[in-house]
């Protein structure tokens, strides 16, 4: 039990991205989407900014190392195995030579947890900075961006491969990590452990509700003027949010349409929101690949799209969505559980920009904000039944591949 430990703390560093703008990270900030899309995407921000989203932890390690004592856990007990089954990942690029030989040869003992170590030394573990003294003893631990918004292809092991930045953790198990922690108390790593993979509630901490929702992309942001479920604000509030009060990063954030003010100083954000926000503007969908879906079908499914199902009423122009033309929707107009959103300085739900649905593990379902379809199939048979549709078997099936096909 202690070996997962220190893996459950560090998920709830990074929950969901979001949407779309500038690094204002208060109030309800609107958005000129001809700006979203002409926004600069200088490569020196955007090298900056990858570094911050892949390595800056925001000084965190205050929390999760003074606060938490998890540099303690993973010392005592965290082997990569243990890591890798809680959906942790490794960066293959970090790793020597000699390391990935070893490992394919099998002589590194991933049950050690001075393997983990080791490869924190690296800074091979997706999503999390170790600090190694010269004894060799774990001195911190802190959180980034990419541990809930990386993943990785897998091209050398099971979670072990490339990196896929902005692509969603949906194997990481943020709750039944962070209910390892000793700091918890025992109602609360009951709420955690409900989570399962994938899903993440970024307001617990602050409201003591239970709603997890789906770890969501942060790729495709670049013409979407509000990303988050809600359409709270744009990318850079959410980001100061999550940075601040959810990473337990070193900032101010302050919102009082959700009641929340948070002042962590000194100030390790506010500069990093421009260039983290540039980078990930520059994190295009992914193309679908070859054989992922009946293109013959997938065309006949955009005409359904556009007329039977009346899809296109919301999920309007290029980017699939009407968030750019302002509209977020009360949760009975869409049938979704007005819960969530309740929590929200909107009370409302954004339509989803649909971006790649193709296919691979890494991007499978579940789909809505609280994962209730587990296919898009099932997708499909909620608006048929919530807008009474109709739909035949064959505009169905190929409503399904021309979603696919995004």
């Amino acid at each position: 039990m202690r070996s997962i430990t220190f893996l459950r703390a560090m998920a709830i560093a990074v929950p969901i991205l979001a949407a779309c703008r500038d690094e204002e990270p208060a109030g309800p900030a609107r958005l000129d989407p001809a700006s979203v899309v002409q926004a600069s995407l200088d490569p020196r921000l955007v090298a900056e900014g990858r570094s911050i989203f892949r390595f800056d932890t925001f000084g965190d390690e205050t929390f999760w190392t003074d606060t938490l004592r998890l540099h303690r856990v993973i010392q005592r007990g965290v082997s990569p195995a243990a890591a890798l089954g809680l959906g942790l990942k490794v960066d293959v690029a970090a790793l020597p030579r000699d390391i990935r030989s070893a490992l394919r040869k099998g002589t590194i003992d991933l049950n050690d947890p001075a393997t983990t170590l080791a490869l924190l030394k690296l800074n091979a573990v997706v999503g999390l900075v170790g600090r190694v003294n010269r004894r060799g003893n774990l001195a911190s631990v802190g959180t980034t961006c990419a541990l809930c918004h990386s993943t990785v292809d897998n091209s050398f092991a099971p979670g072990i491969g490339r990196r896929l930045d902005g692509w969603p953790n949906r194997d990481l198990d943020v709750g039944a990590i962070v209910a390892l922690s000793p700091a918890l108390t025992s109602a609360q790593k009951r709420v955690y452990r409900s989570w399962g993979p994938g899903m993440y509630d970024p307001r617990f901490n602050l409201d003591g509700k239970n709603l997890p929702v789906v770890l969501p992309p942060a790729f495709g942001l670049r013409r979407v003027e509000r990303e988050v479920y809600t359409g709270d604000g744009v990318v850079s509030y959410w980001n100061a949010y999550v940075a601040i009060t959810q990473m337990h990063g070193h900032g101010r954030f302050s919102d009082s349409r959700i009641g929340v003010s948070v002042n962590n100083p000194p100030d390790l954000v506010s500069s990093k929101l421009r260039p983290l926000r540039v980078y990930q503007f520059s994190l295009e969908t992914p193309a679908p690949a070859a054989g992922n879906f009946d293109a013959r079908a997938a065309a006949r499914g955009r005409e359904v799209f556009k007329g039977a199902a009346r899809c296109a009423a919301c999920h309007a122009g290029p980017t699939y969505t009407d968030v750019n033309q302002g509209r977020l929707h009360r949760p009975a107009e869409v049938g979704q559980d007005p819960a969530y959103a309740a929590r929200s300085a909107t009370g409302r739900y954004r339509t989803t920009p649909l971006r790649g649905l193709w296919g691979p593990p890494q991007l499978t379902g579940p789909y809505f904000h609280d994962g209730s379809a587990a296919t898009l199939e099932a997708v499909v048979d909620h608006y048929e039944k919530e807008f009474d549709l109709s739909l035949t078997r064959r505009q169905k099936a190929d409503l399904v591949e021309f979603l696919k096909s995004l």
